[in-house]
């Protein structure tokens, strides 16, 4: 799956983190319900944006989820996931913007790409999607042509663009594309206000990919001889960082313009997954769970230390909180209380338990998910649970003005969050 907007599950609380698989399950199945089980292939993380801008217009009704039968990618659990007219206008967008990445590599020649016979398969795979999301796009009243369009001047505009080409004459078609998309979430959800404030963020966040994409590549597509936006337009990553800044500004004053009926996701995704989103790409953030064993190295003071991301280490050394003489406490006699028991399970056989576990690892579960033991069947986490990524609103001290009045978690920060 690509997208620029990965957020860490541990960063979400138990709810948002619940509405986003939602959203991200919900498009996978309108892709397979509407266009088959290939097309599943272009569910991205991005896309499910659209769903979720949808619905946080919206009054929130029983007939907005449907539960999903068992899947490898959910530990084979069932799951309440996203349906209705927002999950299937994700699903077009994502068939068109996919379309438009098959065509990129191959116009760029990338690996397998560089064969004829294997260039020609993807275009007519490219051509299906942009058939397909057109027609899904139609019922919806939704015309795909505009997000076509856009994908077609993208390349006379790289072919003219040269050293002292604006960036953003570059970053104008995908703009474009993501404006109308972000829009018609407001027609659907019968929102007309909200058009014109969600067209805005959708310009910027198209800017955003575009450029983060970019940065991302610069490296790689020096060394392959790819087509770059920086280097091609001579843009330094100290500019291209200015101009990511700006527009996370401008998508986070959008939002503020827009009415939601539910806009915590919303919120969280564009604007701390966002800004997270633009750190990891200038290589300034990096989760705790990344920094290996520089806690243990003593490289942070035993109080709270500055982490790397703007967030805070919380105390590591000293008595634990609280008094420890409380008959509750760490100091009392007995320690502190004991949970009861969890009650026995049924444990699976060796190689029930080797299957279970292989398909587990096939999947991901096992490193950034939540499972059942392949054989005593209890509630494990990944690995990257071990991570300390903070919340939804980690650094919300320094963050100025970004979450004014929101209540995307209860974290008791300063901003009003």
């Amino acid at each position: 799956m690509f997208g620029i907007v990965r957020p860490c599950t541990h960063r979400l609380s138990e709810g948002l983190k619940a509405e986003w698989m939602a959203h991200l399950c919900g498009l996978c199945l309108a892709l397979r319900s509407d266009h088959g089980q290939f097309a599943r292939i272009v569910t991205n993380y991005d896309g499910l944006i659209v769903s979720v801008l949808t619905e946080a217009q919206t009054e929130r009704t029983p007939a907005q989820r449907r539960t999903a039968g068992p899947c490898p990618l959910r530990a084979m659990r069932t799951a309440p996931v996203a349906r209705g007219e927002g999950a299937r206008l994700a699903a077009a967008v994502s068939l068109v913007l996919a379309s438009a990445k098959v065509r990129d590599h191959v116009a760029d020649r990338d690996g397998l790409l560089k064969r004829r016979p294997v260039a020609a398969a993807a275009r007519r795979v490219a051509a299906g999607w942009d058939r397909a999301g057109a027609r899904t796009g139609a019922q919806l009243g939704f015309d795909t042509a505009l997000l076509v369009d856009a994908v077609d001047r993208q390349t006379g505009i790289e072919l003219l663009a040269g050293p002292g080409t604006p960036l953003l004459t570059v970053t104008e078609p995908t703009e474009t594309a993501t404006a109308a998309a972000f829009a018609h979430t407001a027609v659907l959800a019968g929102k007309p206000r909200n058009a014109a404030p969600l067209a805005e963020a959708g310009r910027l966040f198209g800017r955003l990919a575009h450029l983060l994409d970019a940065v991302e590549d610069q490296e790689a597509d020096a060394a392959s001889g790819a087509w770059n936006p920086l280097t091609a337009t001579g843009t330094s990553r100290t500019e291209a960082r200015r101009l990511c800044d700006d527009a996370l500004r401008g998508v986070r004053l959008a939002l503020r313009d827009a009415e939601f009926a539910d806009g915590k996701l919303a919120h969280v995704l564009l604007a701390h997954e966002l800004r997270r989103s633009v750190d990891r790409a200038f290589a300034t953030d990096v989760c705790s769970h990344q920094l290996g064993g520089l806690m243990a190295e003593g490289l942070t003071s035993p109080g709270t230390a500055d982490h790397p991301s703007g967030g805070r280490h919380t105390r590591t050394f000293g008595p634990p909180p609280g008094n420890p003489y409380a008959p509750s406490g760490p100091g009392a006699p007995f320690g502190p209380p004991q949970p009861p028991p969890e009650p026995p399970r049924d444990r699976r056989g060796l190689i029930a338990g080797c299957l279970v576990w292989a398909g587990l690892a096939c999947t991901c579960q096992m490193c950034c998910g939540t499972f059942d033991d392949p054989w005593s069947r209890q509630r494990r986490e990944g690995l990257c649970s071990q991570c300390d990524c903070g919340d939804c609103c980690d650094g919300c001290s320094n963050c100025g003005d970004c979450c004014d009045g929101c209540d995307c978690c209860d974290c008791g920060c300063d901003c009003g969050c």
